[in-house]
């Protein structure tokens, strides 16, 4: 079974495919980890995310054991990912080991935002979950200053505001919802442990 879980950043979409991977037993693949360790390579690099031929390069040179699970966690790496995610070339040679990851038979959960749409359009489940710009800003923000980081609200409200444009107006693999198999969720609460789906309800209203 292949669950696709998508949603814009900081939606908590994450966290739903954490509780999802562990309530059946499926392995978890969080796609936007890819792309911020790509956009943090360039970084890393002294390049610029927006440049494609160094995107492009950090990507085919990318090892997903090396991924620093830590580092990509931050708000620089969160703005890198988004530019070199709207690359055609970027989302190209990461496709191949999103799908690899997707094809164990024993099943998998993925999230990120084109999981539905683009590399699982196939997935036996569907989920698509987003919140208001406020309850995800201030998600964001809880994040970054636990790990130390300092930025005012109104900053990173803008910054999100700004991803999200360019997410869903890029032209290859844009953020949306997928058009079938579709559990919308909607999270207004800010719980930061929500129940487990319970077996069987969720999933016949996810299929229809």
């Amino acid at each position: 079974m292949i669950i696709a879980v998508d949603g814009p950043t900081a939606s908590g979409k994450g966290t739903v495919a954490k509780h999802l991977a562990a309530r059946y037993g499926l392995k978890l693949l969080d796609t936007g980890t890819l792309y911020r360790a790509v956009g943090l390579a360039v970084l890393d690099a002294g390049g610029d995310p927006a440049d494609e031929a160094a995107a492009l390069a950090a990507a085919q040179a990318l090892d997903l054991a090396r991924i620093d699970q830590d580092r990509i966690r931050s708000s620089a790496a969160g703005a890198a990912a988004s530019k070199v995610a709207a690359q055609p070339g970027v989302r190209a040679a990461l496709l191949k080991a999103q799908r690899d990851f997707a094809a164990d038979p024993a099943g998998a959960v993925l999230d990120g935002r084109d999981i539905g749409t683009i590399i699982c359009p196939d997935a036996d489940v569907k989920l698509f979950v987003t919140a208001s710009l406020k309850a995800r800003t201030t998600r964001r923000l809880q994040e970054l200053q636990s790990r130390g980081e300092t930025l005012d609200f109104e900053t990173l409200k803008t910054q999100i505001q700004e991803r999200d444009a360019r997410d869903i107006g890029r032209a290859d693999a844009p953020c949306a919802k997928p058009r079938t198999r579709i559990c919308w969720i909607r999270r207004s609460s800010m719980s930061k442990r929500p129940s487990p789906p319970r077996s069987g309800s969720w999933m016949r209203r996810a299929r229809h």
